[in-house]
């Protein structure tokens, strides 16, 4: 592993550096993105700062510099072999009392690369029984307050599955806690729309271009409908799934197999789509 933070690369990214008094660390005030790495080259790397900003301007945090962040994404991957990998930026309030009220100091930017294990081996989803808000201060913005999500993945795991997938207040089918997803009904493959509280997830973005599919909102239990049913993140690429509440799916289907075909065939032709 390699780390940023502020302008210079660490001595040993496992050495404490932020305060204890770092916003992000006492209240989890901060944004990040997570970008896969393939043979030392960052993908979607535009498409995630601009995320990032998104979620910058939606938190109130002050603009960040981009070409100090793309400065400290080259540092990490400098001299760092990674056929494949993982950069995380994080930007937080920086500095501030032991409560929610920001304080007037520097926020905090770090820039960390480490390897990241990949497959696209068939997983297993569970939905839970806790909902997104869709109507929250946070909806759709990628913060490092992710400790709802900690909970719905022990849920998870409790019942053999890898990812947790979220109604929203609606009731209708949202995200799972770091992934988008995609379902095949009657033929068809669908994606809730951004509107259910969802991630702008990039990975969903790109698919959605790449091979399409419609965005729409319906009861969560569209799933015990589908006949296939499938994940998009930055770490996952596109997961075929194969259990979803304990009912079997083939996985991969046939809709599956294309989308991960047009996305194997897509990302290495351009870096920064």
């Amino acid at each position: 592993m390699r780390a940023w933070m502020n302008g210079q690369i660490l001595d040993d990214p496992h050495h404490p550096a932020i305060t204890v008094t770092d916003h992000g660390f006492t209240v989890g005030d901060g944004v990040f993105e997570a970008i896969k790495v393939v043979h030392g080259r960052p993908f979607a790397l535009t498409r995630h700062l601009d995320r990032l900003a998104t979620s910058t301007r939606g938190l109130g945090l002050p603009a960040f510099d981009v070409a100090e962040v793309r400065r400290g994404v080259a540092a990490v991957l400098d001299g760092e072999p990674l056929p494949l990998g993982r950069v995380r930026i994080t930007y937080t309030g920086g500095v501030s009392p032991l409560g929610s009220g920001r304080g007037d100091n520097p926020a905090t930017l770090v820039v960390a690369a480490d390897v990241l294990e990949q497959s696209g081996e068939p997983t297993s989803v569970v939905t839970v029984p806790w909902p997104r808000n869709e109507r929250g201060a946070l909806a759709g913005l990628k913060t490092t307050s992710y400790a709802e999500n900690v909970v719905a993945l022990a849920y998870a795991a409790e019942r053999g599955a890898s990812e947790a997938v979220f109604a929203n207040l609606a009731g209708n089918l949202c995200e799972g806690t770091g992934s988008n997803i995609f379902y095949v009904v009657e033929g068809e493959l669908r994606t809730p729309t951004l509107a259910s509280g969802c991630l702008a997830g990039i990975s969903r973005a790109l698919l959605l271009e790449w091979y399409g599919a419609r965005e729409v909102d319906e009861p969560i239990a569209v799933l015990s409908e589908a006949s296939e049913i499938f994940l998009v993140s930055t770490t996952r690429d596109v997961q075929p799934v194969a259990g979803c509440d304990g009912r079997e799916l083939a996985a991969p289907g046939p809709t599956t197999r294309e989308a991960m075909k047009v996305w194997a065939e897509r990302e290495p032709a351009n870096f920064d789509p």
